[in-house]
């Protein structure tokens, strides 16, 4: 079942339905352990795991998920999403990984998430969006919040990374308080 997503347009990137041209690069950055070590514990992920999780993944209803792309050429740098759809309470969570490398730190991400979230509060109606952040990422924390995000509260010690405990903050977004820039 492919879903119909609309694309969705900035000024530098795009973010349009994932394709199985894309599962590749997605299963090197799921076995990239410093880009996971960002916002999950490691652990390798087999062909056959990443295949299972990438055929199931475009057939939830729970889920919107999208390749970012940038323009000139068409190339995937990430993906990002809203999982966990909950159309009775209209939240989700948000969810959003730059995998290039050399496309992070350029407010791609920022762009990226403007159109996701604008795609949540305006197509899909929800009254909150919501996400997990280490509270080491620090650049990530700055991100959410010049987008509006405020802290909800603090999981202590909630992730083992690397032998050492994280705290995990939790952060939200209500559709009042969003600024379709």
């Amino acid at each position: 079942m492919k879903k119909d997503y609309p694309l969705l347009k900035s000024e530098r990137v795009f973010l349009a339905p994932l394709t199985e041209s894309d599962s590749p690069l997605l299963f090197k950055w799921i076995n990239d352990r410093e880009l996971v070590q960002l916002n999950a514990p490691y652990r390798p992920i087999s062909d056959a795991q990443h295949q299972a999780w990438f055929e199931s993944i475009r057939k939830r209803n729970d889920v919107s998920i999208f390749g970012i792309r940038k323009y000139n050429p068409d190339t995937l740098i990430g993906s990002c999403q809203l999982l966990n759809i909950n159309s009775i309470s209209r939240n989700a969570e948000l969810q959003i990984r730059i995998g290039e490398a050399s496309c992070r730190g350029q407010g791609l991400g920022h762009e990226s998430l403007r159109l996701l979230l604008s795609f949540g509060f305006n197509d899909l109606n929800l009254a909150r969006i919501y996400l997990h952040v280490f509270s080491s990422n620090l650049v990530a924390c700055k991100v959410y919040k010049k987008l509006g995000f405020v802290c909800e509260g603090t999981l202590r010690k909630a992730v083992l990374i690397n032998g050492e405990y994280e705290d995990v903050i939790v952060m939200g977004l209500l559709s009042e308080e969003y600024k379709n820039e």
